[in-house]
């Protein structure tokens, strides 16, 4: 069965429909948050775009388009948990340290490097690429204009590769 159709079940009050929807989609949300943030906000953040979902679920007008609209909440609650701490912290977060220098490129030195993107270049990065969205969707998701994803994707791109190569890293 396809997601528009268990948008529209979900839409119409069945509760397996949606439940589906939320074990077809919670790995991708998910994964999405916790590129964004540490692994316990990560789970914080994902209950509450299923939490928004719900509750929004019945004003989707387009069905199909339900994998955009799914991130786009994601990505707000993401930034909204990032302002929260910022106004109390009032400094953001930075980057995890680097201590891997030596190592070979890998999974771990990709995910300190990306964490080390600005948040605009490395949401772009983790929904072109990551979640396999098109630029289309991407500027969707981010309300802006898809030059402006294709644009922050070359300065992603540039960034991660000037990063890697401080590292000692060469493509």
């Amino acid at each position: 069965m396809d997601d528009e159709l268990l948008v529209v079940r979900s839409q119409l009050g069945e509760r397996a429909a949606f439940a589906e929807l939320v074990r077809r989609w919670h790995v991708p949300v998910w994964t999405f948050t916790r590129r964004m943030l540490d692994e316990q906000r990560a789970d914080d953040v994902a209950q509450e775009v299923w939490v928004a979902v719900l509750r929004g679920l019945p004003r989707l007008a387009d069905p199909a388009r339900f994998a955009p609209w799914l991130f786009t909440i994601a990505r707000r609650a993401v930034l909204n948990r990032l302002r929260q701490e910022y106004t109390v912290t009032e400094t953001p977060a930075g980057p995890p340290p680097d201590d891997l220098a030596g190592e070979v490129v890998d999974r771990t030195v990709l995910v300190a490097a990306l964490a080390a993107l600005p948040a605009a270049e490395r949401e772009i990065l983790i929904l072109f690429y990551l979640e396999d969205l098109s630029a289309e969707d991407c500027a969707q998701i981010c309300a802006v204009p898809v030059g402006t994803v294709k644009s922050r994707l070359h300065r992603a791109r540039r960034l991660l590769r000037e990063h890697l190569a401080e590292k000692g890293y060469q493509p």
